[in-house]
């Protein structure tokens, strides 16, 4: 096998580092019932509008605006906006799954500590065509890198987000005077959580599951057949990932079980305020699933 190049200018991840970005993306998770009273502190948003800021966008447009939402007046009539457009909805999910999409936890607008709409200024590249002659969405694309970015570093910070994307787009810009040439393109629910859970609540619910990506991969054209070496590569780390999984949400269910035979810990966070961002049941938890390793990380 031939040995990778190691960058000679310093630039180069540690093994650590790696695992660190890996362990951002894999438990990274939609929150929408585990936010805690705690406020977010500003230093902590500042940064994570920083890493949102760096994203990549095409023609170096940078598209984006970022709209902190804190009153809490107006959040209510946010979540006003989410309940009528979840009832507008509703005819169109099948009937067998009504019942459970009614049951299903949505957003977090009022409980979380804040709210932050990013939005794409459709104009601020108007006068530069590079990247967007031929691809003109390109600048929305660009703004959801951004979305992903805020995400990431929030996960790394141990702050909770959770995408609120059943809105009704005019009324939302009605409510928070966006002007006509600008879009939102992700309404947030942001703040301190009690606890990122060990899957996706979609999945727990039984609402979905994630699609094998052997099968999402092709060769050369759409539906050519081929990569079977890297196919086989993704199976062998999808295999690790499902025996894995059992033990992962059953050391997460033991570790809760522990905490609930506890006496309540004096300041009732869940999360350390550390670089780490874990408390001392998490850190049991990553070692029981031998966290660390790909599968274990992939199963998250």
């Amino acid at each position: 096998m031939q040995a990778r190049t190691a960058a000679t200018s310093g630039d180069d991840f540690d093994q650590l580092a790696r695992d660190a970005v890996y362990r951002a993306m894999f438990t990274r998770r939609d929150v929408r019932s585990h936010f805690v009273a705690d406020d977010l502190d500003d230093g902590v948003l500042a940064r994570l509008l920083t890493a949102a800021h760096h994203a990549p966008s095409v023609g170096y447009m940078q598209p984006w605006n970022f709209i902190v939402i804190r009153d809490a007046a107006r959040r209510r009539q946010v979540r006003d906006l989410f309940l009528a457009a979840r009832e507008q909805e509703l005819p169109a999910i099948e009937a067998e799954r009504q019942a459970l999409y009614r049951k299903l936890k949505l957003e977090g607008i009022c409980e979380s500590a804040l709210n932050l709409c990013i939005t794409c200024d459709r104009q601020r590249s108007k006068n530069s065509p590079l990247g967007r002659w031929h691809n003109p969405e390109m600048d929305l694309y660009s703004t959801v890198c951004a979305v992903q970015n805020f995400w990431l570093a929030a996960r790394a910070e141990g702050v909770g987000v959770g995408w609120v994307s059943i809105i009704e787009t005019e009324a939302l810009k009605r409510l928070l005077s966006i002007p006509e040439h600008v879009t939102p393109i992700a309404y947030l629910c942001v703040g301190r959580v009690s606890e990122f859970a060990p899957r996706p609540d979609l999945e727990a619910h039984g609402w979905g599951k994630r699609l094998p990506l052997p099968e999402l991969v092709m060769s050369e054209t759409f539906c050519g057949a081929g990569e079977a070496p890297l196919k086989s590569a993704i199976a062998a780390l999808e295999n690790g990932r499902s025996r894995d999984q059992s033990a992962v949400v059953e050391a997460a269910d033991q570790a809760a079980l522990g905490e609930s035979q506890r006496e309540p810990p004096k300041e009732p966070s869940a999360l350390s305020r550390s670089s780490l961002n874990f408390d001392e049941a998490s850190a049991s938890r990553r070692s029981q699933s031998g966290f660390g390793t790909w599968p274990s990380m992939v199963s998250k």
